[in-house]
């Protein structure tokens, strides 16, 4: 998806002592993304078992999964709403986690490399970035593809969510792709893993997904 460029009261020995306010949660992850020990999706009928990830359908958006070269690896889903897409890759991590800092170091220097821009910004998960890179549109025009790239890190896993298109200029964090994100339930398995090793797609038992090749 690509978008064209643009030119306090007073003391009282009577008062009741006030409660301190409660300390914000640490969990980033308290409303989702889960862990598949801590959600299972057994009783809703709604989520898709695309092996390494569950992701709730919901008909306000399409589901889609590239291939990622000539063996037909899968390594991400694209979920895609109106003028908004939603991809999501997960990867092992360390059990000591930290693998967002180093994947984010590394985005920003590849979107240098391209001559793109690249700006760090805080979201609900912490660091994000809001990239924007250049391109040739279809009529030969000078363009832009924005992303807005968010790093979720769960025991032993990391989830990369890259928002595309309208959504990635004009963030949401109550939008339809966003809830999509939080119910989604990551499965690690127990097998040993190196730190961004890719968690690949594979199709549930009766699943019907269109499979697609990047553009």
């Amino acid at each position: 998806m690509t978008m064209r460029r643009r030119r306090q009261d007073e003391d009282s020995t009577d008062a009741e002592p006030e409660t301190p306010p409660a300390a914000p949660s640490t969990n980033l992850r308290a409303d989702g993304p889960w862990d598949s020990t801590e959600r299972s999706p057994d009783d809703d009928p709604s989520y898709l078992d695309l092996g390494s990830l569950w992701v709730r359908g919901n008909p306000g958006f399409s589901l889609q999964v590239p291939t990622d070269d000539a063996d037909g690896t899968m390594g991400s889903v694209v979920l895609v709403a109106e003028e908004s897409g939603l991809e999501l890759r997960a990867f092992a991590d360390a059990r000591s986690g930290g693998l967002w800092d180093d994947v984010r170091a590394d985005l920003e220097l590849e979107a240098m490399r391209l001559d793109g821009e690249c700006e760090p910004a805080d979201g609900p998960f912490g660091p994000e970035l809001r990239v924007r890179i250049p391109v040739t549109l279809p009529d030969g025009e000078a363009g832009f593809q924005p992303s807005r790239i968010l790093g979720i890190e769960g025991p032993r896993w990391m989830l990369r969510a890259t928002f595309l298109g309208r959504e990635a200029l004009d963030p949401d964090d109550n939008s339809l792709l966003m809830h999509a994100l939080r119910d989604v339930i990551v499965v690690r398995g127990d097998e040993p893993m190196a730190p961004r090793e890719a968690l690949l797609i594979t199709f549930g038992e009766g699943l019907d997904v269109v499979e697609s090749t990047p553009q």
